[in-house]
């Protein structure tokens, strides 16, 4: 009797809790709408997202193989000026999202409710939380082993120079000996944002094969403007894609973003997402 007793008891209590779910739920705050869950979600946890950037990396080494063959190939058609032809080789890849993962970082952003502020971006470099992207470390270490010196054009700074290397050693990334590899922004005066006076640097002294990135700015400092400018201008260097430029997608941020509202950040995030939509061609459901 005392067992069915205590069962009786325990169901009827149960019922209780089980009713008073929906109030107590509905004084928790609803998770608030964010543009790049589902971006982030992919670049953090799907084996697409590892793919992709494998594929890259194996199209890499075949590409590699085909310029230090062709003593003509260049991949900065801009830059490289004058009789480069036995220059020795180099290769030059972006660091955020092309061969680190910066994922914890938008997770993060999503998560809190926060954004990009160059203060939290300062506190996550210094963390060290970035993890390889697929296929990179092997890739980077393979144009070394070819005798191609590889070169890391970032718009990290300079005071976030120091933690940044001291995680790609220890993921394995080969740095470069004697030679400066990896060029911040604003390391010198005229290292800003845009990066073609880091590229002419290098181009001075080495004969650059390929370049790779995750941001069209990776490639050409036209990447500004409006969508259709940003389209004429890769419909110009299409043939560069896949060649000599190997992109990384990255699906969380970049200047593909603010193409719709023009990069003006001053206007409220409200009226960038409407010219963000208003950017979309949507199926009329006919």
């Amino acid at each position: 009797m005392r067992n069915g007793f205590f069962g009786r008891r325990t169901l009827v209590t149960a019922i209780g809790l089980v009713a008073a779910l929906p109030a107590l739920g509905a004084d928790l705050p609803a998770p608030s709408p964010d543009d790049n869950l589902n971006a982030v979600l992919w670049d953090q946890t799907s084996v697409e997202a590892q793919a992709n950037a494998l594929g890259a990396y194996t199209l890499g080494r075949i590409r590699l193989d085909e310029a230090l063959a062709d003593k003509s190939w260049t991949a900065a058609p801009v830059e490289q000026t004058g009789s480069f032809q036995d220059f020795p080789p180099a290769i030059i890849l972006d660091v955020d999202d092309t061969i680190l993962n910066t994922s914890p970082y938008q997770a993060h952003n999503i998560t809190g409710g926060t954004s990009f502020t160059p203060q939290s971006w300062t506190q996550y470099v210094n963390a060290q939380q970035d993890k390889p992207i697929a296929g990179a470390v092997e890739f980077t270490q393979y144009a070394a082993s070819k005798g191609v010196k590889v070169f890391y054009v970032t718009n990290r700074t300079a005071d976030e120079e120091g933690p940044t290397v001291e995680e790609m050693k220890r993921f394995g990334f080969p740095m470069g000996d004697n030679v400066d590899t990896f060029l911040s922004a604003k390391e010198q005066p005229d290292w800003g944002s845009a990066k073609g006076t880091r590229r002419a640097f290098i181009a001075k002294n080495y004969r650059v094969l390929l370049m790779f990135g995750d941001n069209f700015g990776d490639f050409t400092d036209d990447y500004k403007g409006t969508v259709e400018e940003r389209q004429k201008v890769f419909e110009a260097n299409a043939a560069h894609f896949g060649h000599d430029w190997i992109a990384i997608a990255n699906p969380t941020y970049g200047s593909f973003e603010s193409a719709p509202y023009k990069g003006d950040y001053k206007l409220p995030p409200e009226e960038q997402r409407k010219m963000k939509q208003d950017a979309l061609t949507p199926w009329d459901g006919k």
